[in-house]
């Protein structure tokens, strides 16, 4: 990660797009898995095997936990454990493309909770943005089973809770960790709920029962392992350092493209992708790009200010 510049734009826009397809995949990679084992044993498997690989650098840098330990406990908690706990159970019941594009809600609730707890300023675009993304994602997850508090309507609110915590994670480190190192943040995060996910994963599910008794559980298994590895630790730490070489709100724009990654995946595994769902996941596109877009005041002041340095 030391070789990588991420002050250059073209740089963060790559990194950008690597990330969306890593976690545009992870979600067909859960739906895989979840063949094999069940949500919870999905989810536990995951933030455990994680936080194994950052094991090394997490116990190399345990002094960074003065004075931090609460914004790290916030980070690993919203950032990380609970909503892989939560979208593991989601796609039980929903389509993995579903997920995917309901999950680029991340950075409408980056935008809120930016403004409601960090108060962040904001603009009349972005508030126009939120009221737009809303209605995509009502209509995406059905008004009339959203009133009738459907099974499937609660399963699809269950990612929408998970890109709020996602918000409160991106927010904290952008605010409360602003000169700790990336990997730090990473690795002594998933080190305060790892252990704890292992606990459960040995002593409250069949776990490795299921992989000794089910030869075929193991293709499952691949499938988490990358998911972990790759989909979790990696992409996460270029996440953070995506967060502080940024802004908070640019880093979350990753929830652009993961939609289309996710929906890609899903028709290659069958899933059905109506008309009606694109033009919801465009609602919500538009609303997230007018809450990333600068207002005409900024844009004409930034202008103004390039024009005075020639």
């Amino acid at each position: 990660m030391r070789q990588i510049d991420f002050s250059h734009k073209p740089t963060q826009w790559v990194v950008l797009a690597l990330l969306a397809l890593t976690w545009g995949s992870s979600f067909i990679l859960m739906k895989k898995g979840l063949v094999f084992f069940d949500s919870t044993e999905v989810a536990a498997f995951r933030i455990s095997l994680a936080a194994l690989v950052l094991s090394p650098i997490a116990l190399r840098n345990l002094g960074q936990f003065k004075g931090h330990v609460m914004p790290l406990l916030v980070t690993g908690l919203f950032g990380n454990a609970l909503p892989a706990f939560l979208f593991a159970l989601a796609q039980t019941e929903i389509a993995s493309g579903l997920a995917g594009i309901l999950n680029s809600l991340t950075s409408l609730f980056t935008l809120l909770i930016g403004v409601l707890i960090f108060r962040l300023k904001t603009t009349w675009m972005q508030v126009t943005g939120v009221c737009i993304a809303l209605v995509g994602a009502a209509g995406l997850i059905g008004f009339e089973s959203l009133l009738g508090l459907s099974e499937n309507s609660r399963y699809a609110l269950l990612v929408v809770l998970a890109s709020g915590m996602y918000g409160v994670a991106v927010n904290t480190i952008k605010s409360k960790l602003p000169h700790m190192r990336p990997t730090h943040i990473t690795s002594l995060s998933f080190l305060m709920t790892g252990p704890w996910c292992a606990l459960y994963l040995i002593f409250g599910t069949d776990f490795f029962h299921i992989v000794q008794t089910n030869q075929d559980s193991w293709m499952g298994v691949f499938y988490l392992v990358i998911l972990a590895v790759v989909g979790t630790a990696a992409a996460v730490i270029m996440f953070n350092r995506l967060i502080k070489e940024t802004t908070a709100i640019f880093a979350s724009t990753v929830t652009y493209l993961i939609p289309i990654v996710a929906v890609g995946w899903g028709l290659v595994d069958g899933e059905i992708i109506t008309l009606v769902d694109l033009a919801f996941m465009l609602f919500i596109l538009t609303g997230i790009f007018l809450i990333n877009m600068k207002s005409p005041r900024s844009i004409y002041e930034s202008l103004t200010q390039k024009n005075k340095g020639r």
